[in-house]
């Protein structure tokens, strides 16, 4: 079965930095685009980064742009997201899944606490 496990998640104070990790299994990693997600209290989730397959092809949200970094090791089923510069407002559960076409493609693992606060 599909699972995702995120971890690497805190509290930061304001302009300090997180590497956040998603190991996955159940599934041929290598064939599949990566994505972040992210849900704050109240809020709906949204799509932070995307990574091709291959690396070839990376996709940021606007609001982390030039802070974040999303990367990929495909030898360890691996995807991360280097986070700079944190903002109160990235304060979210981040996730990671597959990206389809409409959605993802498979169900959601427990994701991991980001909090930025001073």
């Amino acid at each position: 079965q599909v699972q995702f496990v995120e971890s690497g998640g805190g509290l930061v104070q304001p302009g300090g930095s997180l590497r956040l990790s998603c190991a996955a299994s159940g599934f041929y990693f290598v064939r599949y685009a990566m994505s972040w997600y992210r849900q704050a209290p109240g809020k709906e989730r949204e799509l932070v980064a995307t990574i091709a397959s291959v690396g070839d092809s990376i996709n940021y949200a606007d609001s982390v742009k030039g802070r974040f970094t999303i990367s990929r090791d495909n030898a360890k089923n691996t995807v991360y997201l280097q986070m700079n510069s944190l903002e109160p407002e990235d304060t979210a559960v981040y996730y990671c899944n597959a990206p389809s076409r409409w959605s993802v493609y498979f169900d959601w693992g427990q994701g991991t606490q980001v909090t930025v606060s001073s």
